[in-house]
């Protein structure tokens, strides 16, 4: 480094210090005292360039270190550790690219650059290089079976088709006193699976058929901890003006079906907590003319399609979003039921082998029976199906609160495969890749009032994880072929989670 440099520089700093003897008193004008002033530094100031060499490394040490992130080292001990990974934390549509994401105790501990992390021994490392963390999916219309006879097997073979579908919660439909021992054993970490909601049993024309009735049972559900109630069609209105001021006043929620006599507008007003199938809503769209009668709408309003309005649905989607109510669209469950295909062809889709011989012996009949029973109503049902797909994507427009289901196990619908149907007819209804995912992910936390608990990838979160190879905000389908999920923070490779629908398929070739 030239040896001009360092007197000029210190020059400038402390050029004021000289004597004003030496300076004069109108030193700045005199270009003389300018150079008196330069030698008396170089021999009063500069004794050794060696001092000055000193300072400037100082400075330059400085400089770099200021601007070079700082490592923390991190206790390896009881962690798994996702290393290099692209996050897509679902609490808004950005991705966090290379990062790692610690686990510990079962919950989110860190997220952070990569480069500002060291990981101690003793930690389970999982190389994330070009592949994509996500939150669990919800399936938020789930159905389970209970154990028979004190045997479990069935219950434990749902749970693992769920969870190695990705899904790390579930929303159980049609509750039983099982369930709620269920509901605790997962919690605890005794029985593999993903976290349960539960209904109550359900609430409909012939469990429920008095106000005091409606008074009883709704108070006693509430008592025995469900998390909510079920509705299934037949009540009647009087009945269910008081079911919902007995739940109002015990305070549960209560979700599900839209009994005929009560229609989509009350069940607006009444501020159900979720409609479930989008049950009420193409028979809400039709004119009430003299000799409409709304018990003729039959599968979720379906003999109604040609008569739907759809100039309605800006309004009803309107009173939707201002009442608050959530909407389980299920839209799968009726593209399939009505698809032209047979039974045959139907149980030999992929995951069929992982149900009982009996079930699909069953399934089977019934969609030929519909198949049948469609023959005659090709134009009308495609006419059902464009309505309910308009009335999706409207309540996407509204930002109506959609919660991603697919009423599994039913007809055709496996669980754990199920989910991925209801995802390709949200995407074919024109709903949004993000707003698919969203309903599957960050919006079941917010319908629970458990935002940061579960349904985003962010620190003190539960670790309810899916790991993928690409990123599922372009194309949400890839959710199909992840690599792994994380339930508890407990993880489950492919590979093991395709070992153990082996061994449920095995079973059920005997």
């Amino acid at each position: 480094m030239p040896n001009f440099i360092y007197p000029r520089l210190f020059a400038i700093k402390t050029i004021q210090s000289a004597p004003k003897s030496l300076l004069g008193h109108n030193s700045q004008n005199n270009p003389t005292d300018r150079v008196v002033s330069f030698q008396y530094l170089n021999k009063k100031k500069m004794k050794s360039k060696h001092q000055l060499f000193i300072l400037t490394l100082l400075f330059l040490f400085c400089s770099i270190s200021c601007n070079t992130p700082q490592v923390a080292e991190i206790s390896g001990e009881g962690a798994t550790v996702f290393t290099n990974i692209n996050v897509v934390p679902m609490n808004n549509s950005e991705v966090l690219e290379n990062q790692t994401v610690i686990i510990r105790n079962g919950k989110i501990e860190k997220i952070s650059a990569a480069e500002e992390i060291k990981i101690g021994d003793g930690a389970t490392l999982i190389d994330g290089k070009g592949k994509y963390l996500m939150p669990g999916i919800s399936e938020m219309h789930a159905h389970i079976p209970i154990a028979r006879e004190g045997n479990d097997s069935l219950v434990k073979e749902t749970l693992l088709l769920y969870l190695s579908g990705g899904i790390t919660l579930i929303r159980g439909m049609l509750g039983n006193p099982y369930h709620l021992e269920l509901r605790k054993a997962v919690a605890e970490g005794n029985i593999l699976g993903p976290r349960i909601y539960t209904s109550s049993p359900s609430m409909n024309g012939n469990s429920v058929t008095s106000v005091q009735e409606a008074i009883d049972k709704t108070s006693q559900y509430q008592k025995d901890g469900y998390d909510f109630l079920k509705i299934h069609p037949g009540i009647q209105l009087e009945v269910f003006d008081q079911l919902v001021k007995t739940a109002r006043e015990v305070g549960i929620p209560f979700s599900g079906h839209v009994p005929v006599a009560v229609g989509v507008d009350r069940a607006i007003d009444f501020k159900y907590a979720s409609i479930d199938h989008l049950d009420g809503y193409v028979d809400g769209l039709v004119p009430k003319v003299d000799g409409f009668d709304p018990s003729a709408g039959g599968l979720f309003g379906m003999n109604f399609a040609n008569e739907a309005d759809e100039n309605l649905i800006p309004d009803l989607v309107k009173r939707t979003k201002e009442a608050g109510v959530w909407i389980v669209p299920t839209q799968s469950l009726l593209v399939r039921w009505i698809a032209p295909i047979s039974g045959i062809e139907m149980v030999n889709e992929p995951g069929m082998q992982y149900m009982p011989p009996r079930t699909l012996f069953q399934w089977r009949q019934a969609k030929d029976q519909m198949a049948e029973d469609n023959a005659q109503n090709v134009d009308r049902n495609q006419k059902y199906i464009d309505l309910r797909n308009a009335i999706l994507k409207e309540m996407e427009n509204q930002e109506v609160g959609l919660l991603l289901g697919s009423d599994a196990p039913q007809i055709s619908n496996v669980p754990g495969y199920s989910i991925h149907h209801e995802i390709d007819a949200m995407l074919e209804a024109g709903v949004s890749p993000f707003a698919v995912l969203e309903s599957g992910t960050a919006n079941p936390a917010r319908f629970f009032d458990q935002e940061g608990t579960f349904g985003t990838v962010v620190e003190g979160a539960d670790a309810d994880l899916l790991l993928l190879n690409s990123n599922p905000l372009e194309d949400p389908k890839v959710l199909r072929q992840h690599e792994g999920v994380m339930v508890q923070g407990k993880w489950l490779s492919r590979a093991w989670l395709d070992e153990e629908l082996t061994k449920i398929e095995n079973k059920y070739k005997e």
